[in-house]
């Protein structure tokens, strides 16, 4: 009685009746089936029926059903046929509202729900309503955490069959969904009909406080988080909070150290397939975005709307303890820690911190030697490429910062600031131990190292040792003879930049210090504070041999040699 199907690829358990020729998928239908249709042969054939359902059950090949217009398939007769009217619109019940059609009238006042923004159905856990019944019923196993259905490659597992359908495409590599107009393939066609929206550039969802608009839905009301600040997702280990699980899952990575995502040139790895993408921009040396206003370029578009800021010159986040501004959240994130006094980042060879990565990157070079980026028209060489920039405007001459007050030119603003402090007078910087001030934390930095007696830096021809390594590249000057700066209107050649200026003024006439109690004037500070030691009676330098005692260190040498 049992007959072979060999068409279709799923396999299945017929049983099948001794007193007709019909089959069944369950005993259950079967013993159904011979109670009702075969109640006069209950002791002959029923019988042997139910010794055939125990005894014999023969793996079936289940019959595929394909529809011949589309690409649908079914192993159930009763959905082909339902799809078929679909083609044929038979009975093609249409909403009056949008394009939605369909052959059951149930599934149009379903539909109709949309419209009027009725949901009859509410979960009694969370804010949750939908128009189904069968909805609902999935979305409580969110609350359950039940997930019925799993993949028997991966450890996915989820809660909707059809959720595991379009998983398992995954693996096959399968995509039936394309774009006509670009080469974009998906799993689903949802994904497809959200892609097509990129083309036309509809946006039908948009924020009502500001001008954000966005494809699916989802997106807004991850977006309407920002508004309200609400950030459901946390984690375990850290401080981090965010809006969307999805982001909470990257995050997770950083603190397992999982990089899944590898470039197949270089040793790059990263959390995710955007930051891959990026990456491999910088070996195809492809910039796709571009300003308008200027030449720059870059590889992401974020990082253009971040560059298009300064020229607005919109300036978004701000701190709330001084009146630092800045562009990005990001950069003010980092700011902040300037404040909190927060390093995170060390160094494992010596007891440098820093707010950065980046910048213990390049510290750490230090350490190796190691410096990447070289002059092309001298033997300069530095570790980074910001500093290579800045020293390239050396041989073009340019000096994009001037001073509002003087004619002061410089290459950084932060040279510039340091300038604007000789104006203002401030020296926010200042000794403990003397009463020394001082504009730059650097200058600072030497100057401790009077008191310490400390000199790192000494030349290897002579006995010389000196504080600062610009000290010891002047003093190399002595020995290879060199004088770089020169006088136009004399002969006059020197090693330091500052001594050629100083000379200048005597040919200007310029004095520009003075005695506040004499009409004493000068060309330089330090004559200066020379001078006024005669009205302090001050003589720091004394002869170890006599007694004598003079204001200047140049005075004592010149007597040290009538000992001699």
């Amino acid at each position: 009685m049992l007959t072979k199907n060999t068409s279709g690829a799923s396999t299945k358990y017929i049983f099948g009746c001794y007193g007709c020729s019909k089959k069944f998928s369950t005993k259950d239908i079967l013993a159904k089936h011979t109670s009702y249709s075969h109640k006069t042969q209950k002791n002959s054939v029923t019988t042997a029926v139910q010794t055939q359902v125990e005894h014999t059950r023969v793996p079936q090949l289940t019959e595929i059903f394909n529809c011949d217009i589309c690409e649908f398939k079914t192993s159930h007769k009763r959905r082909i046929l339902a799809h078929l009217k679909a083609h044929v619109a038979e009975q093609v019940y249409c909403c009056n509202n949008c394009d939605y059609k369909c052959i059951k009238k149930d599934r149009l006042q379903r539909h109709m729900k949309i419209h009027t923004g009725e949901k009859p159905f509410s979960c009694n856990i969370c804010e949750y309503k939908c128009i189904r019944k069968d909805v609902l019923q999935t979305h409580m196993k969110i609350h359950t955490g039940e997930k019925p259905f799993s993949c028997h490659i991966c450890e996915y597992k989820c809660i909707k069959k059809s959720d595991l359908h379009r998983h398992m495409k995954i693996h096959t590599g399968e995509k039936p969904f394309s774009c006509h107009i670009c080469g974009y393939k998906c799993i689903n066609k949802s994904s497809l009909q959200r892609h097509m929206k990129i083309h036309t550039g509809e946006k039908p969802f948009s924020c009502h406080i500001c001008k954000y608009q966005c494809t699916q839905k989802s997106h807004l009301q991850s977006h309407m988080k920002i508004h309200t600040g609400e950030k459901p997702f946390s984690c375990n280990i850290c401080e981090y909070k965010c809006i969307r699980k999805d982001v909470l899952q990257t995050h997770m990575k950083i603190h397992t150290g999982e990089k899944p995502f590898s470039c197949h040139i270089c040793k790059y790895q990263c959390i995710k397939k955007s930051h891959l993408q990026s990456h491999m921009t910088i070996h195809t040396g492809e910039k796709p975005y571009s300003c308008h206003i200027c030449k720059y370029q870059c590889i992401q578009k974020s990082n253009l709307q971040s560059h298009m800021k300064i020229h607005t010159g919109e300036k978004p986040f701000s701190c709330n303890i001084c009146e630092y501004k800045c562009i990005r959240k990001d950069v003010l994130q980092t700011h902040m820690k300037i404040h909190t006094g927060e390093k995170p980042f060390s160094c494992h060879i010596c007891k440098y911190q820093c707010i950065q990565k980046s910048h213990l990157q390049s510290h750490m070079k230090i350490h190796t030697g190691e410096k990447p980026f070289s002059c092309n028209i001298c033997k300069y060489k530095c570790i980074t490429k910001s500093n290579l920039q800045l020293h390239m405007k050396t041989h073009t001459g340019e000096k994009p910062f001037s001073c509002n007050i003087c004619k002061y030119k410089c290459i950084t603003k932060s040279n510039l600031q340091s300038h604007m402090k000789i104006h203002t007078g401030e020296k926010p910087f200042s000794c403990n131990i003397c009463k020394y001030k001082c504009i730059i934390k650097s200058n600072l930095q030497s100057h401790m190292k009077i008191h310490t007696g400390e000199k790192p830096f000494s030349c290897n021809i002579c006995k010389y040792k000196c504080i600062t390594k610009s000290n010891l590249q002047s003093h190399m000057k002595i020995h290879t003879g060199e004088k770089p700066f020169s006088c136009n209107i004399c002969k006059y050649k020197c090693i330091i930049k500052s001594n050629l200026q100083s000379h200048m003024k005597i040919h200007t006439g310029e004095k520009p210090f003075s005695c506040n109690i004499c009409k004493y004037k000068c060309i330089t500070k330090s004559n200066l504070q020379s001078h006024m030691k005669i009205h302090t009676g001050e003589k720091p330098f004394s002869c170890n041999i006599c007694k004598y005692k003079c204001i200047t260190k140049s005075s004592l040498k010149t007597h040290m040699k009538t000992h001699t």
